[in-house]
């Protein structure tokens, strides 16, 4: 079966490789002249690590498996809040992934062959016909496919066309700093997959180790107007956060500004009525955008494309028997059916994560007061079931 994918993001490589060890002809449309992957660092949890296991892509990435033994949240003096024991939960269900993304996007489009990958092809349109799709690029048709995958991003123009009515992206009024840099000497492991929240300001910092020699932090704060070029966002960050935790500012001033990526937070102001659309179907970001503060954007993304090429299979063109064609666009409803409710449930979740931590004033020290008398054994139990969901 002839199938498009349009976007080279992780998600749509990761799909474009498994429909193509499914034995479909497939062709990666990319706007961007390479393919590439910019920003720091991502973390990819235990369920998006399962999804890529059944890819058959996790062989590079388990080797960056975080073996830290606690983490959880803590105040922005690096008291704890809320503590999971990691050690545990690595045991029940596995541990989370935390590599650079320039390295993970190499990993998963290594065994996609180079002549199937099309860039420097912004695809603007799609036109649905009665046997296929006509994909239209600068205005000309460049394919026809049996089905395509749409994994063009966050600010997705195709999701906008196919659902006119939606109201597309709102911006959270938050702003994420990602950085990363060498792991100093003498670093106080302790907050090490730790999460600082600050009832003051409703700012966060959040640090993770990405591999034994490197650091992975990140901030999310307030966002008022237009959102301020590195120097300038590191500067602010820097003045927010000056009576935090030492370690926080002294990473933040040792991470030249060349090395941090800053983003206005956005997610998806509903979700999407259907992830298909006749042959066409929706995936990652373009699906089911959803704020940081789970760590679960890549991974629901890998969720998606393991679940396409489950439903689109093999010898999917006709059945075995030479009888009448498959019907494409119910194999991707099944799509639908079951990755929808799941990945809307964690954009949901997200999102009242991320009210839950930049909450300030008396809600917040209710909420650090309510955090501190959860047992350890309990926020392990509630992390693991959020993985393994």
């Amino acid at each position: 079966m002839r199938i498009v994918m349009v976007g080279a993001g992780l998600g749509g490589v990761a799909a474009a490789v498994g429909l193509h060890r499914l034995g479909h002809e497939v062709t990666l449309f990319e706007r961007d002249a390479e393919l590439r992957e910019a920003g720091t660092g991502i973390v990819v949890m235990p369920n998006g690590l399962r999804a890529l296991e059944a890819l058959g892509l996790a062989e590079d990435v388990r080797g960056h498996v975080m073996r830290v033994t606690h983490g959880g949240l803590r105040d922005w003096r690096g008291r704890p809040l809320l503590v999971t024991d990691m050690a545990r939960a690595r045991q029940e269900i596995g541990a989370p992934v935390m590599i650079e993304r320039a390295e993970l996007h190499r990993s998963l489009r290594a065994p996609l062959p180079p002549e199937l990958v099309r860039t420097a092809t912004p695809v603007e349109r799609l036109e649905p016909g009665p046997a296929g799709v006509t994909v239209i690029s600068e205005g000309e048709p460049v394919a026809r496919a049996d089905a395509v995958i749409v994994a063009d991003g966050i600010g997705s123009a195709l999701r906008a066309q196919l659902f006119p009515a939606h109201p597309g992206l709102r911006r959270t009024g938050r702003m994420d700093l990602r950085g990363m840099l060498p792991r100093p000497p003498g670093l106080d492991e302790e907050l090490l997959a730790s999460q600082l929240v600050d009832r003051r300001s409703g700012a966060m910092f959040g640090l993770f180790p990405a591999g034994e020699d490197r650091l992975y932090w990140f901030t999310d704060s307030a966002l008022h107007g237009t959102p301020p070029g590195a120097d300038e966002a590191r500067r602010r960050m820097l003045s927010l956060m000056a009576d935090w935790h030492p370690l926080v500012t002294t990473l933040i001033e040792a991470t030249p500004p060349t090395a941090i990526h800053v983003d206005p937070i956005a997610r998806l102001a509903e979700p999407l009525p259907s992830f298909a659309v006749g042959r066409i179907a929706l995936l990652g970001d373009a699906a089911h955008a959803m704020p940081p503060d789970l760590g679960q954007g890549a991974s629901q993304a890998f969720e998606d494309a393991a679940a396409l090429c489950r439903h689109l299979g093999r010898h999917l063109g006709r059945h075995p028997s030479g009888a009448e064609p498959v019907d494409v666009a119910e194999r991707l409803l099944r799509y639908d059916a079951e990755r929808r409710p799941r990945a809307n449930r964690m954009m949901l979740a997200a999102a009242r994560q991320s009210r839950l931590t930049s909450r300030t004033g008396v809600a917040a020290w209710l909420r650090d007061t309510s955090l501190r008398a959860v047992p350890s054994r309990l926020a392990t139990r509630q992390l693991a079931a959020l993985w393994n969901a």
